[in-house]
């Protein structure tokens, strides 16, 4: 649940605002004009969704003195408080040839075929790396490099590397990086093999915390990060993403770095939290979260994911409470080419809620060979914005 960095701007281009009835601009109803060459400025608050907690309101919020349980108490009215753990299994995504599976070598290193019970300990024998990799008729072979790779066995499932405990070093095409738990290949219901990491869940926390917020902001802060993201996590392990894992390891789900990822005051975040959970029905709730809301709060997809004003959001440290963006027009000309020459920007639908009239549902783009309607969540996600909480400018070309 993260966040990419805002594409650069270049520069911009032309016009006059169009008015529109009084009650319409109140419910964030707005048209601009476009004429000949324009400059664009996107003004907005926010970064991300804007479901659930803001992250830089929960530091905000512990700046004021609020504790990890009132800050997640805040963000996700209406939950209670249970508590959760056991294992979570993660597609680590940075294995780009998962029908090779390849760990470097290191004493206490087991090996267990998933088709027949029990491990079989790896030989001290001199081999650098271990691979398991399965052959275009399903046969899964392991092997060991030294000097060159030699043929050790073959399984009759696919193979899981464990080391009691202690990391296991992936070996990928773009480096190496190591996890906790096991290690192993699986198969889709599809037929496409990908690399798992099965864990305990407060260890995958560990690799989770650091990522998604600074270790060393105030401690309250972190711990109400370890809490949403423990909860996230029980939440998408009991809705799994496919049959052979449960999460992923990229920002589609929350970003998870592994064993290397961690940092002490975020591990101490998470052993204060130990086995906290929020709760919705007895079940895990849905506790997404984000950068930041811009000082209101959207509403999710359940009732406890409310919109609400954030008054936490909005401390000195935040760099993306408010920003600007300035485009050309050829910018949204070439995003959406059917328009021909831009001629009106309109916004035709907010959600109601703060400045503007809240954040944008909908756009329309008219121009010289035709019109558009998008999302506000394409707009923002087409041009690279930080949140489609936004509202425009026009003004003449400098050039």
């Amino acid at each position: 649940m993260r966040r990419a960095l805002l594409l650069a701007c270049t520069t911009l281009a032309l016009v006059a605002t169009t008015a529109v009835p009084a009650g319409a601009a109140a419910r964030g109803v707005r048209a601009w004009d476009v004429a000949g060459n324009a400059r664009i400025t996107i003004s907005g608050h926010g970064y991300g969704h804007g479901h659930g907690m803001s992250q830089y309101g929960a530091e905000g919020a512990a700046r004021q003195g609020l504790t990890a349980r009132q800050i997640a108490e805040f963000y996700y009215p209406g939950t209670a408080w249970g508590t959760g753990g056991g294992r979570v299994s993660v597609q680590l995504t940075g294995d780009t040839t998962p029908q090779d599976l390849v760990v470097l070598a290191r004493p206490g290193l087991t090996l267990r075929d998933t088709a027949v019970p029990g491990r079989t300990a790896l030989p001290n024998n001199g081999a650098s790396q271990w691979r398991v990799a399965t052959g275009p008729r399903g046969v899964t072979r392991v092997s060991y490099l030294a000097t060159r790779w030699r043929s050790w066995a073959t399984l009759k499932g696919p193979g899981e590397f464990y080391a009691g405990g202690a990391p296991i070093t992936l070996v990928t095409p773009s480096g190496e990086r190591a996890y906790r738990g096991r290690l192993r290949t699986a198969v889709t219901t599809s037929g496409t093999r990908v690399t798992v990491n099965d864990l305990n869940l407060e260890s995958y926390l560990r690799g989770v915390v650091p990522l998604e917020i600074p270790a060393l902001w105030s401690p309250a802060a972190v711990q109400a990060q370890a809490v949403a993201a423990r909860t996230y996590a029980a939440y998408e392990r009991a809705h799994p993403r496919s049959s052979a894992y449960q999460i992923c390891d990229t920002s589609s789900c929350q970003v998870y770095g592994g064993y290397d990822a961690e940092h002490p005051a975020a591990n101490a975040a998470v052993d204060a939290t130990r086995r906290q959970v929020l709760t919705s029905g007895g079940e895990p709730a849905f506790t997404q979260f984000g950068s930041s809301s811009g000082g209101w709060t959207s509403a999710g997809s359940v009732s406890y994911l409310p919109a609400r004003q954030d008054p936490y959001d909005g401390w000195s440290g935040n760099p993306v409470h408010d920003w600007k963006v300035r485009l050309s027009d050829a910018a949204l000309e070439k995003a959406w080419p059917a328009i021909g020459d831009l001629t009106r920007i309109a916004v035709t639908s907010r959600d109601g809620n703060g400045a503007w009239g809240g954040r944008v549902r909908s756009i329309t783009l008219t121009g010289s060979a035709g019109r558009v309607v998008v999302s506000g969540d394409t707009f923002r996600s087409v041009l690279g914005l930080r949140s489609t909480w936004l509202t425009f400018a026009v003004s003449a070309s400098a050039g």
